[in-house]
């Protein structure tokens, strides 16, 4: 078909539109961008330009893709050919307005974007993959890969891949033991399949040991001693080699353990519609004898012969150097290890010192390369009974008031047991052993320790009784001492020496801790009871616990201030103290009149210093808040209500100032981060009468970056050598901090791609330039960089690049010929130096002979050569 296409084909063009309105597909005759779906069934239409000038009667077509491209001269520009997105994804032609073959109009450009379609499925680089894991590989730790490709837009859903596990083989007790990262392919093992999966069952062999025929006879041997058949005619033998060889030279692709069957598909795999491909995976499963033999339990005063072996690890590689280190920094480590991984405990342990070790084994080779990863193992020390009871307590004294009512609780005797909690080598038994010389008056729980009265108890009967306990263990026991007095009723009231202790005078700024009052009370009950110990307590008056009374329980209590006292919120108080006793009044008592008193204190005004309404002022503005803006209002009042101002100290940057009235602090300058992002001020309120009362508060100002740097070059020049064209590395710094300045984007300055260079990114912050195409001749080319940073602030910035011949050394030289008619610096300066004192010369003979005229004027020419001369 030629570009001209005859007006009776445009009817079946028309027809192939799609069913879409083909107004939408006319337009003037400009500049216009098309998108167009791969694939579509042609002759396609794709747009039609409209003229106005009459006299046009053919276009003409040029650029990209012509050959797939045609254009009628009735203005209808279509496809001969479908295009294809994986060729190219672009097109750009030129078409012009003619009329008898002159052009009229134009030229005007179309661009066609090529839209991609779903239609290319996704395929696997490999049709098979063999893979290798170990037994008890941790679950979701990938152990191999599949690697998919689509040929449709990657930046489109037609190449979102996703990979799924069709079906594993043999699926042994339905269970599935390999799961699929769907995102990245990764194959890693389930949790059923950590537990579940087996190698084959094969010799083991110890380190240095050689894997021959020879050792796999010697080991038959160990099983089955004195052979009387030849080891090749013995059936059992013979198996056994067969099954150690297949086990040794295991090969995934001829005898897997497993086979994956892999799909991948594309749309995300969400899709009815979903192209998608298969692979198979086939594993092997080898053995994994390094494994964890712990938790190891070892018995306390163990009494055997040491070192004891405790435990034994295999590495994987025959020929691994085993290390043993201890995790805890401790001062004790009895372990070991031998060069066949046996662990070794080399003295006794004592739980009671420590109760677990844990122990770190490294398995390396000869370079010193760990060949598989350091297990922790778990030595737990397992009690004995080696510890008997131990009273808390030499004595142990309790009270109980007479007349208190059968099954009292007079006390809990402490005792504890070295030995591990919640075993019975500490569980504890409690037995009163003396019951018959205190007449069975108490009982005690034999698990906690519990005494109770049984019957009422009455001082006149007796004053004291002393228990002797037994507390035991299953295999020790020992005794404990308690002794319990039977004290009087609380039927007397604590007295004090006067109920008002009159007025006192104290300064606002007394100091904390100072005794305003002494104060006395008496109690006649039996000393040394709690019926006649005495606490004093305030009752009433002490507005925000400013006062309180210390006292030893004898009867003399001491008031003392434990806050600042404060005039202008409280001026004046009068206090209630009571008198009473922890043990309760006998039933009908109550407390009266003569156990409470009162002192009143006054507090006299002192002149204060002025003080703030806040303890901490912090302020985070951004950097660039405008000159003049208030940071912060400083709010501080006199006690007294004294006039006050205000002072800024310690701004080294000049950036503030303060209203002496009002405490606004405000900027008197721009503020800069990169210049310094936090600083802290002096804030000082004080009296206007009397300055040096005064108080201070620190202020904390703390900038907040904004965009206001662009990323720039560190170096603006570079070299390479022709012979040896190695990558420029270009790095650019941001004054500003995240979010306002890394990653960059680095892109050549007029947006293009360049046929002789390429940049490309390498990380946040750098960028390798390459150069594509190497000059015939050193040359010097001054490139324009874009560089912009994460919110897409940036400028083009110069880069000289010189490209030359270079040195052994890898400097650029310059070529002798370039040079021969230069002069360096020292034949430069001497020249000039020799011009300078000629011109010299030459003025000082003008001058003299000027000077000589009147005396030459008698001369003859030859005396005037002659002088001249």
């Amino acid at each position: 078909m030629t570009a001209m296409v005859p007006l009776l084909l445009l009817p079946l063009l028309f027809s192939i539109a799609g069913g879409k309105d083909l107004e939408e597909k006319k337009g003037p005759f400009e500049n216009t961008e098309l998108a167009v779906p791969e694939g579509t069934p042609v002759p396609y239409l794709l747009y039609q330009f409209q003229v106005t000038n009459p006299d046009i009667n053919n276009f003409s077509l040029s650029g990209e893709g012509k050959l797939d491209i045609k254009i009628s001269n009735e203005g209808w520009l279509y496809l001969e050919t479908p295009l294809d997105w994986s060729k190219e994804q672009h097109y750009v032609v030129m078409v012009e307005a003619l009329a008898d073959g002159e052009v009229v109009d134009g030229p005007v450009y179309v661009k066609i974007n090529v839209v991609d379609v779903n239609n290319n499925a996704p395929y696997f680089n490999q049709s098979v993959y063999t893979a290798v894991v170990r037994e008890n590989s941790p679950a979701g730790v990938p152990f191999t890969r599949v690697f998919a490709f689509d040929r449709d837009d990657p930046e489109t859903p037609n190449a979102d891949l996703s990979y799924s596990l069709v079906s594993q083989i043999p699926k042994s007790q339905n269970v599935i033991l390999f799961q699929i990262d769907p995102h990245t392919g990764e194959i890693s093992t389930t949790e059923e399949g950590e537990q579940m999966l087996k190698a084959r069952e094969g010799i083991m062999y110890g380190r240095g040991e050689d894997r021959n025929i020879d050792t796999l006879k010697s080991k038959f041997d160990d099983y089955c001693p004195e052979p009387k058949v030849p080891y090749e005619e013995n059936p059992f033998f013979t198996c056994m080699e067969r099954a150690e060889m297949r086990r040794r030279n295991a090969n995934p692709i001829d005898d897997p353990d497993f086979t994956l069957i892999v799909r991948v598909q594309d749309l995300g795999g969400a899709s009815e519609t979903s192209l998608s491909g298969s692979t198979r995976v086939q594993i092997v499963v080898q053995q994994n004898l390094w494994f964890n033999p712990g938790p190891i339990t070892v018995q306390e005063h163990l009494e055997e012969k040491y070192p004891l072996v405790i435990a034994k690890v295999q590495s994987n590689e025959p020929d691994a150097i085993y290390t043993l280190v201890q995790k805890e920094r401790e001062m004790k480590f009895p372990f070991q290890i031998t060069g066949d991984g046996e662990l070794l405990l080399t003295e006794e342990l004592d739980r009671e010192d420590k109760d677990m070790y844990i122990l770190v084994v490294l398995a390396k080779d000869e370079n010193d390369k760990e060949v598989d990863p350091p297990l922790e193992i778990q030595v737990l020390v397992e009690d004995v009974n080696d510890n008997e009871p131990v009273c808390e307590n030499e004595d142990s004294v309790f009270e109980l008031q007479e007349d208190e009512p059968v099954g009292s609780i007079v006390g809990q005797l402490l005792a504890h047991d070295a030995d591990e909690v919640g075993t019975l080598n500490a569980q504890l038994t409690y037995t009163i052993m003396n019951l018959e010389e205190v007449s069975n008056a108490f009982s005690i729980d034999a698990a906690s320790g519990r005494i109770q009265a049984l019957r009422s108890l009455q001082r006149k009967d007796q004053q004291v009784y002393n228990l002797y306990v037994r507390v035991s263990d299953p295999a020790f026991n020992t005794e404990c001492k308690v002794t319990i007095k039977v004290i009087d009723v609380n039927n007397e009231m604590p007295l004090f020496e006067k109920n008002d202790y009159g007025s006192h005078t104290l300064a606002e700024d007394t100091a904390v801790g100072h005794t305003v009052q002494t104060i006395r009370a008496t109690d006649a009950d039996d000393p040394n009871s709690g019926s006649s110990t005495i606490e004093f307590h305030i009752s009433a008056g002490n507005d925000d616990d400013v006062f309180a009374v210390e006292t030893d329980g004898k009867g003399i209590g001491h008031l003392v201030i434990t806050k600042p006292l404060d005039f202008e919120s409280v001026p004046t108080y009068k206090l209630q103290m009571d008198a009473r006793n922890p043990e309760p009044l006998m039933k009908g008592l109550e407390y009266g009149r003569e156990s409470t008193a009162f002192v009143s204190v006054s507090v006299t005004d002192v002149d204060e210093a002025p003080e703030f309404s806040m303890d901490v002022l912090d302020v985070t503005v951004p950097e660039n808040i405008t000159k003049g803006s208030v940071l912060l209002t400083v709010e501080a009042k006199d006690p007294e209500g004294k006039e006050i101002g205000f002072k800024l100290d310690g701004d080294n940057q000049g950036w503030l100032e303060i209203d002496g009235a009002t405490g606004e602090i405000k900027t008197k300058a721009l503020l800069d981060r990169e210049a310094l992002e936090t600083f802290k001020v002096t804030v000082t309120a004080f009296e206007k009468e009397n300055p040096e009362k005064s108080s201070e508060r620190e202020v904390s100002i703390r900038l907040l970056d904004v965009n206001d740097n662009i990323p720039k070059l560190t170096d603006t020049q570079a070299f390479i050598c022709v012979k040896k064209p190695e990558p420029v590395i270009l790095k650019a710094k941001d004054g500003d901090s995240p979010p306002f300045s890394q990653p960059f984007t680095f892109s050549l300055g007029k947006g293009k791609k360049s046929p002789n260079w390429e940049l490309l990114g390498v990380d946040g912050t750098t960028a390798k330039l390459i150069l594509k195409k190497i000059p015939t001749e050193d040359r010097t080319f001054t490139l324009s960089i874009n560089i912009l940073d994460s919110e897409g602030m940036g400028v083009n910035q110069a880069l000289e690049v010189r490209v030359c011949n270079c040195t052994q050394l890898g400097y650029c030289h310059v070529e002798p010929e370039q040079r021969a008619f230069r002069f360096g610096l020292g034949p430069t300066v001497g020249i000039l130096g020799g011009v300078l004192g000629f011109c010299a010369i030459v003025f000082m003979v003008v001058i003299k002979r000027a000077k000589k005229d009147g005396k030459k004027k008698g001369m003859t020419e030859e005396e005037e050569r002659n002088a001249m001369m």
